[in-house]
């Protein structure tokens, strides 16, 4: 049986925004890092490498993944989904981002798309959330520019406005 060397490279494939991508990576290459720099996402943020900040969420199958303790080879197949599938083919945000634009959700941005797809993955199993379930849903990213107030006023007023 052939030995891999341990800094061999692996193909990994995947659906990333609804589009097929594929990229090669080290078998300890965080997912976060090859959406980075072999993909070219900008958008997967990396803050703390430890799993606490929540910059780096994204969905991995729908389900709430913090990139920086996954590797890439783990999602061989899977569906991906960044905060660049949010706004539309068009570039206009989604309703989501427009909430949070107009609350005053975000400052400098950089924990924004995490919370997001925390927010996308949890408002479609709870689509009319308390305020104290978003504050929870919240307390799983750090932010330190807003106080979360604008975040959890958005959320609110876009439950509150949307049509579907």
């Amino acid at each position: 049986m052939p030995q891999l060397s341990k800094d061999a490279r692996h193909p990994v494939s995947c659906t990333l925004n609804g589009k097929e991508v594929s990229g090669y990576a080290e078998p300890r290459m965080l997912l976060s890092d090859f959406l980075t720099h072999e993909i070219g996402i900008t958008s997967c943020h990396v803050g703390c490498e430890h799993g606490v900040c929540g910059a780096c969420t994204v969905l991995v199958d729908g389900n709430i993944t913090r990139a920086c303790l996954t590797f890439a080879v783990q999602i061989d197949g899977c569906q991906i989904d960044t905060s660049e599938c949010l706004a539309n083919a068009d570039g206009e945000l989604s309703d989501l981002q427009k909430a949070f634009k107009k609350h005053h959700g975000l400052q400098c941005g950089y924990c924004t798309p995490g919370i997001l797809m925390s927010l996308t993955a949890y408002l479609k199993e709870n689509q009319d959330p308390s305020e104290q379930e978003l504050r929870e849903i919240l307390s799983g990213h750090l932010c330190r520019c807003t106080g979360y107030v604008g975040m959890v006023r958005a959320v609110l007023d876009y439950c509150k406005n949307k049509t579907t």
